[in-house]
């Protein structure tokens, strides 16, 4: 476990700072306010020349480290003359990093942290920032666009590149597969659930729970009444997979028992693999969530599918007229993700087909978290009541994490459904993930801090003893048509995939995996993939 980081405690207050407010009050800060620049992505620095570089009133650099401006003379120093210039100007103690905007005591040789200053600086970013956002500039495209095509040249290209690849110790023997690997037989449609069973049968800490028999039909009470039990249902496949056994297991018990769960899905129709992950996990919480207290200091639930899969996500709405933050938290058990397309071309965003090995640019995971990180202006129609101007304005909003589970799963968004065009369909761009993921950027410290600078201080209750590093250990792809795909499970077990292909397990490389359209991506975080590794 990571020690908390005492960089996060609140600073101590600067006498030089407080004598200078004293004496000026904000009039420092007002004058510089039309100088603020925001970049897209809310980085604000100090511009007051588009065509004349700063440089230092000493020495004439300007690429020499970086470059403070006086709050009393807008004169410019670099890093190597602030003091220089304090002692030759008396009083002239607090400057601003150009680059950063943010508050410097030259006196200290430290930056300084003060709210009022944040005010003048967080409004004046919301204000720069452009009021279409990228979605938008899609959106807009694939309204100009008259065609609508679903090319599946990406599934021909990643069956025939399967076939090349698998390799030929595919053919050995299954008893020299690792415990665990069991095959599911499809019973009618139901590859969707096998995918996802695969990856929870894998799970780390949550099928040993189930094997070490925290709960079982011994020890259930709506078991023990007759009653359906998902958990127990599960349960008897976790003793099944694990018992030795290769030959293929029909998890009939299980499907009848979810039916029973999720009655408006109950049918031998092809259902959404994530609308079934996030079901189990559901009737999962129902029952185990009764025998246990939801206490805790954050009030979590602690059955053990909040234990593995839930984490926390933070949401940041900020009024763009006065710079007032109205933080929320959610819960959540996964992590839904829309593919980035910022290198791909206007026929590219129309078609939403792209090959594998083509260079018109590709999607990357770290995309598709940087844009579900990323700040978005709210449309008019979504004005929010900001409790400071006391009436709805406009507003921005960014998510970040709060919280990471032990256990992360990240959706990708494939199926699009459209309510004004009354269709849906299937993207298949192609997605390149790593198989060693760090969270640290995505996390709630990291995002508004780079937002704003190192002046935002104080997280209440930082998850910082939490491990950021993971390790994929299952992606579940898809392949084929909206209406008419296959799931499939790709599983890493001890550093070597494997294929789960219903009632098929192979070897695979990992080029098939990384050629795969995957749909939902499983993460551990990398201390429990190690240690699963070494029993």
């Amino acid at each position: 476990m990571a020690t908390r980081n005492s960089f996060f405690a609140n600073p101590k207050p600067c006498e030089h700072l407080a004598d200078y407010k004293l004496r000026h009050g904000l009039s420092g800060y007002k004058s510089i306010q039309k100088w603020l620049k925001a970049n897209p992505y809310g980085n604000t620095s100090i511009k007051m020349c588009e065509t004349k570089i700063p440089r230092c009133l000493f020495c004439s650099g300007y690429h020499q480290g970086r470059l403070f401006l006086c709050l009393i003379c807008s004169s410019v120093s670099c890093s190597d003359h602030t003091l220089l210039h304090t002692q030759s100007e008396y009083g002239h103690d607090i400057a601003v990093d150009i680059e950063r905007s943010e508050l410097y005591c030259c006196l200290c040789s430290d930056q300084v942290y003060d709210p009022d200053f944040d005010k003048f600086v967080v409004s004046k970013t919301f204000m720069d920032m452009p009021s279409k956002t990228h979605d938008s500039v899609i959106d807009d495209l694939m309204r100009r666009s008259s065609k609508r095509r679903r090319l599946n040249s990406v599934v021909d290209l990643d069956l025939k590149r399967s076939k090349l690849l698998v390799s030929m110790r595919d053919r050995r023997a299954k008893s020299c597969y690792p415990l665990g690997l069991r095959g599911l037989n499809n019973l009618g449609s139901t590859c969707f659930m096998n995918s996802v069973l695969q990856a929870l049968l894998h799970a780390p800490s949550f099928w040993n729970y189930f094997l070490s028999e925290r709960h079982g039909p011994e020890t259930c009470k709506k078991r023990s009444s007759d009653q359906l039990c998902l958990a127990c249902d599960f349960g008897v496949i976790c003793s099944a997979v694990y018992s030795g056994n290769r030959t293929p297991y029909s998890p009939a018990q299980f499907l009848y028992s979810w039916w029973h769960h999720s009655a408006n899905l109950a049918s031998y129709e092809q259902q959404d693999a994530h609308e079934f992950f996030i079901s189990v996990l559901d009737g999962i919480h129902e029952r185990e969530g009764k025998d246990w207290n939801s206490n805790k200091d954050d009030g979590g639930c602690q059955c053990i599918a909040h234990r593995v899969f839930s984490g926390m996500l933070r949401s940041d709405v900020t009024c763009t007229a006065c710079g007032f933050t109205s933080t929320t938290y959610d819960p959540c058990v996964d992590i839904s993700l829309n593919m980035d397309t910022t290198n791909f071309s206007s026929v590219d965003v129309a078609s939403k087909s792209v090959r594998p090995n083509e260079d018109t640019g590709r999607s990357t995971l770290l995309a598709c978290l940087d844009l579900f990180t990323r700040p978005e202006r709210l449309g008019s129609d979504q004005k929010l009541y900001c409790q400071n101007c006391q009436e709805r304005r406009d507003s921005m909003k960014q998510m970040s994490i709060k919280r990471l589970p032990l256990v992360l799963s990240l959706h990708i968004k494939r199926f699009e459904h459209s309510s004004l065009r009354r269709s849906s369909r299937k993207i298949d761009w192609f997605l390149q993930f790593p198989f060693s993921l760090d969270m640290t950027p995505y996390l709630s410290p990291s995002i508004v801090r780079n937002r704003f600078g190192n002046r935002i201080f104080g997280f209440e209750s930082d998850e910082s003893d939490i491990s950021s590093e993971f390790e994929v250990f299952a992606v579940v792809t898809h392949s084929g048509m909206l209406d008419s795909g296959h799931y499939v499970t790709y599983l890493r077990l001890q550093d070597q995939w494997y294929k789960c292909d219903d009632a098929w397990i192979t070897e695979v490389d990992e080029r098939i995996v990384r050629a795969a359209q995957c749909y939902m991506i499983f993460y551990v975080q990398k201390m429990l993939y190690c240690k699963a590794n070494e029993d």
